[in-house]
């Protein structure tokens, strides 16, 4: 609320005789009610907002069983395998035979899941992502998006084995990767 100061300054001072000053009237606006509409504008837009939702990617895991009758099983014929090595090393091979272990990259491994898919039966296609210790996250997130853009419906991340993991090793040094 604005105020004015009407109170008599005492001063007589006179230019002439019988010439009255003007008084001097000082203003004085109170900012409190507009601190308060701007602090309630806050608070409504601080609650009303929504907050980001965190992105994640949504993976439905089979549990972890030892009996062998209740592990889900796979057709070698409609498995891909792909392999995660050191330095952005992708490697990947058909069926059940990891002797057969060809390189690719992460540009040229969308034709190989491609191809794959048009010659397996959709039921029995499944795409089995095996990174190694010397893979690094990013790699793994990269192929996981490969499955969703490729509408891959089956896929598994699974621990390389030691047989597997010798060949990748030897074909890294093959290749000359450090």
């Amino acid at each position: 609320m604005a105020d004015l100061d009407v109170s008599d300054s005492g001063g007589h001072g006179k230019k002439g005789p019988g010439v009255k000053k003007a008084k001097k009237l000082s203003t004085r606006v109170d900012m409190t009610p507009m601190v308060d509409l701007g602090f309630l504008l806050i608070t409504f837009f601080i609650f009303s907002t929504t907050m980001a939702q965190p992105t994640a990617m949504q993976l439905i895991m089979p549990k972890d069983t030892e009996n062998l009758e209740e592990q889900t099983k796979v057709k070698a014929s409609g498995a891909l395998t792909i392999m995660l090595g050191k330095s952005d090393g992708l490697y990947y091979y058909e069926g059940d035979d990891p002797t057969k272990i060809q390189a690719t990259d992460y540009k040229k491994v969308r034709e190989v899941i491609i191809t794959k898919k048009k010659s397996t039966k959709p039921e029995d296609f499944v795409v089995v992502i095996k990174p190694n210790d010397e893979a690094n996250y990013k790699n793994v997130v990269a192929i996981l998006d490969e499955m969703s853009i490729n509408e891959v419906k089956k896929y598994a991340l699974v621990s390389i084995s030691p047989v597997e993991n010798e060949l990748l090793v030897a074909t890294e040094k093959a290749n000359n990767i450090q």
